[in-house]
């Protein structure tokens, strides 16, 4: 077998693994997290590492090797460091603020829009035009930014809107005279 098939995951001793067929559950110092992942791949266990192994070398199983392989180290990765995404709001008067665990966006509308954390989700509002989003779980941040991103996606006119903080918004040159 290539070495490309055997790409071990580095485990910290602060994470604990348990295997069960068709299951991984991982628990570290920020939580616990349990995922599916396809029955045909092997998982191994070794002296502070995981290893993923597929069947066979055909496309499926090559496919499903590397999904499963991101799906624990992710898993890993989340329980020691956790994850967060960043997002801007830029607009004259647009803000947000939290209430209690749960983020209030103005932005342009005529109410404010109320956004409740995911369980394992937690947002943070370090300036008024500035949010955070906490948790473990890779994919539930992701998801919880993106619903955020969508409540005012950023215009191409003049910008406004809310952005991740790295994202390039293409402005347009508007009417012309």
């Amino acid at each position: 077998m290539s070495r490309i098939g055997r790409q071990p995951i580095e485990v910290p001793s602060t994470v604990s693994i348990g295997l069960s067929p068709g299951r991984v559950q991982v628990n570290g110092p920020l939580g616990e997290l349990s995922q599916q992942v396809p029955a045909r791949m092997k998982i191994e266990q070794g002296e502070g590492e995981i290893v993923v192994t597929r069947p066979t070398e055909r496309g499926p199983d090559r496919a499903l090797h590397g999904l499963t392989r991101s799906l624990i180290a992710n898993m890993v990765e989340g329980v020691t460091k956790g994850f967060e995404k960043h997002l801007e709001i830029q607009g004259v008067g647009y803000r947000a603020s939290l209430r209690g665990t749960d983020l209030e966006l103005n932005v342009g509308y005529s109410h404010p829009v109320v956004v409740k954390p995911r369980p394992g989700i937690s947002f943070e509002v370090p300036a008024p035009n500035q949010v955070i989003v906490k948790g473990t779980d890779k994919q539930q941040v992701g998801q919880t930014a993106a619903e955020i991103r969508a409540v005012r996606k950023p215009e191409p006119y003049k910008g406004k809107g809310i952005r991740y903080r790295d994202e390039v918004v293409r402005r347009k040159v508007g009417k012309r005279a």
